[in-house]
């Protein structure tokens, strides 16, 4: 699915600011405010913005990386026993 996104005047997504939010937030659409023509801002759903943001970490960004390179060299497991073992590992924390 290709993303949506709208160039808007401030002034005119300030006055359908409602309609832009549930558009966003329902329909995954993206919007550039422009003040004069320039864009200045954007506006985004909350979920993919966290997730944006999570990427910038570059921590998190090297535990992908890593994860990547364990799952190439067939380091991997079945959902199945790694639900197990969290479940022991949350059960012994709770003794």
């Amino acid at each position: 699915m290709r993303s949506v996104v709208h160039r808007v005047a401030i002034t005119r997504a300030r006055i359908n600011l409602g309609q832009v939010v549930r558009r966003v937030h329902m329909n995954r659409e993206y919007f550039i405010l422009e003040k004069g023509g320039i864009p200045v801002a954007g506006i985004m759903n909350a979920d993919e913005m966290e997730d944006y943001l999570d990427l910038r970490d570059p921590g998190l960004r090297r535990q992908i990386r890593r994860s990547q390179e364990q799952y190439r060299h067939g380091k991997t497991r079945d959902a199945t026993s790694f639900l197990a073992e969290l479940r022991r590992a949350g059960a012994k924390s709770r003794r």
